[in-house]
């Protein structure tokens, strides 16, 4: 399901922007040899493995689908692209030409890829938000404060905080905490702690542990009491007779009245028998029990009682200003963590690839989460595409840019030398992202 979700999404995404560079050459009469899902080559060897697995002509233009299920591509007559066709440095352009075209309208064919994958995130968000609404953890709602992992203790914070600030920048949702320490780099988090405000530094070092930490913990979550939910079946928690409700107190007289320190302790008695002392109804119990050798008693901790959601439900018209505000935020906030990537120690090791993708689709099929990933994706590969690097979007636009501002084109062998730099930075990059799974 993680699979067919990802490939699924990035088809949709690959196939609309590459939909938008062959909009505006069709309108300014380019002539279109290609248009295909996938490649029909052995990427990036335009001339190795050769085969569609299936084709059809119309008109000038050859539709088909690839046996290279990797991205896809739009061949526009007179392009220097990623077919590196060395012949097109070696004569005049023609009329039907992309080469031929004033400069503005190639800017618009090579911004339509980019363009498309904005007004997609826009709108799937749109639409997301309108059918789905919006869901947030506010911290005013956590009465028992914050449970932190172990990076989050040696930053400085303590179970049962209260987040107010991230330097000084009130926060009103716990979702959004680690990620503005992140990406804006943050110095310092206002906390209440018993009662009076505390300000907790944070240095760069840190920031960087807590960019490589996101992907294995939560970093800092809700606090809650050591409630049963449920107790599973032939656990050593089910043979000691504890039952759904039951609020433990104390392990061996240790307290353990919040989950976060009954976890911290049942580690320490693994596979030992413990005195436990709980809490059921209005009376107080005491009861024995083995625990089993990975430190645990088997038994799920109730949290709909404590960790109370807050949902926002938007009209068509409230969707759409939301929708605009969270692609511009997705997009604002892909800017700083290139920034953050070349700046903090260490964080270039967290760069993902398609391994980290489909970890982070769900389980099961999930049209809400899928859409919402689908637009946040969209508006990624519009960033990356703008990055003046040759061989991508964002490389031809910075060619053509300066022609403008020159009144001089660049020769069409500097643009062919320049992609094959391009490239090499490209597939460096991609090698290194997608051995994700390695690091």
């Amino acid at each position: 399901m993680k699979l067919l979700q990802l490939f699924l999404s990035l088809t949709i995404l690959v196939t609309l922007h590459e939909f938008g560079h062959f909009f505006f050459a069709k309108k300014f009469k380019c002539r279109v040899d290609k248009f295909y899902l996938f490649f029909d080559f052995l990427f990036p060897l335009a001339g190795v493995m050769n085969f569609a697995l299936f084709k059809k002509k119309i008109g000038d233009t050859e539709y088909g689908i690839g046996w290279f299920p990797f991205g896809g591509y739009v061949s526009i007559a007179g392009m220097v692209d990623e077919q590196m066709d060395k012949t097109l440095t070696e004569k005049e352009p023609e009329p039907w030409e992309f080469r031929a075209k004033p400069a503005w309208q190639r800017l618009l064919i090579l911004m339509g890829g980019i363009l498309v994958n904005v007004l997609l995130g826009i709108l799937i968000y749109w639409g997301v938000l309108f059918c789905w609404g919006k869901e947030t953890l506010p911290i005013k709602k956590m009465q028992y404060g914050i449970a932190c992992d172990s990076l989050a203790l040696q930053m400085g914070f303590k179970n049962g905080d209260q987040i107010r600030s991230v330097d000084n920048k009130p926060i009103e949702s716990l979702n959004r905490v680690a990620l503005e320490m992140v990406m804006n780099r943050a110095q310092s988090v206002q906390i209440m702690r018993n009662g009076s405000e505390v300000n907790i530094p944070i240095t760069a070092d840190q920031i960087g542990l807590l960019l490589k930490d996101l992907k294995h913990s939560s970093f800092i979550g809700v606090r809650i009491p050591t409630e049963i939910d449920s107790v599973i079946k032939g656990s050593p928690a089910e043979k000691a007779g504890l039952q759904h409700g039951d609020r433990l107190l104390s392990i061996n007289a240790q307290s353990t009245i919040f989950f976060d320190e009954f976890q911290q302790e049942i580690k320490k008695q693994a596979d030992k028998k413990v005195e436990l002392s709980l809490l059921r109804n209005n009376d107080t119990l005491r009861l024995s029990a083995a625990v089993s050798a990975e430190g645990t008693l088997g038994f799920f901790a109730e949290q709909k009682k404590f960790i109370q959601t807050e949902k926002t439900n938007y009209n068509i018209a409230q969707s759409f200003t939301q929708g605009m505000t969270d692609a511009y935020e997705t997009i604002v906030m892909q800017a700083k963590q290139l920034v953050v990537v070349f700046t903090i120690k260490d964080a270039h090791k967290q760069v993902g690839g398609f391994y980290t993708m489909y970890k982070t689709m769900p389980d099961d099929w999930d049209w809400e989460y899928f859409w919402k990933r689908t637009a946040f994706l969209s508006l990624v590969l519009a960033f990356m595409n703008f990055l003046p690097v040759p061989m991508l979007d964002g490389g031809y636009i910075m060619f053509i840019l300066i022609e403008m501002i020159t009144r001089k084109k660049v020769s069409d062998k500097v643009l062919y030398y320049a992609n094959y730099a391009g490239l090499l930075i490209i597939l460096s990059l991609m090698i290194y992202a997608n051995t994700d799974f390695l690091r």
